[in-house]
């Protein structure tokens, strides 16, 4: 058994948590257009956008290197306006057991990442971290340019 973590980031957003929500939620193929310094592919393997149990994949960059994950959708909260993405392949999971993203964007926008490290060693998640905020603050920017 490996060591557990959680590592959260609010983020006020000016924009408004509902547009963010939005972007995430049923937008998620624009995010390759809006940022894509950040990500550069995304594809939904099985299910619909924004439904729970839909698989996708996402290539983007981290810390300049290109990098993979499939993610399948185990939540969805529209009160909270939160979804819960849980990796199930890629390049996370040569570092992690398990891995998951919760983005929240009530009010400010939350991003909770939630992992279990294979070994002692293994860094925390901080360049995912700093990904998800410039993600957060480059969708942000795109739509208060509307």
């Amino acid at each position: 058994m490996g060591l557990k973590g959680k590592i959260i980031v609010s983020l006020e957003v000016k924009c408004g948590g509902h547009s963010i929500y939005d972007i995430f939620h049923t937008n998620t193929h624009h995010l390759p257009n809006i940022g894509p310094s950040r990500i550069k592919h995304f594809e939904i393997h099985e299910g619909e956008i924004g439904k729970i149990g839909s698989v996708v994949s996402w290539r983007y960059y981290e810390d300049g290197k290109e990098m993979f994950a499939k993610t399948v959708i185990e939540a969805i909260d529209p009160q909270k306006k939160s979804i819960t993405w849980k990796v199930i392949d890629g390049n996370l999971l040569e570092l992690y057991n398990s891995f998951t993203v919760i983005t929240s964007c009530e009010h400010w926008t939350t991003i909770t990442l939630v992992y279990e490290k294979k070994i002692e060693d293994t860094p925390e998640p901080l360049a995912l971290l700093d990904y998800f905020i410039g993600m957060t603050k480059g969708v942000e920017g795109h739509l208060l340019k509307k």
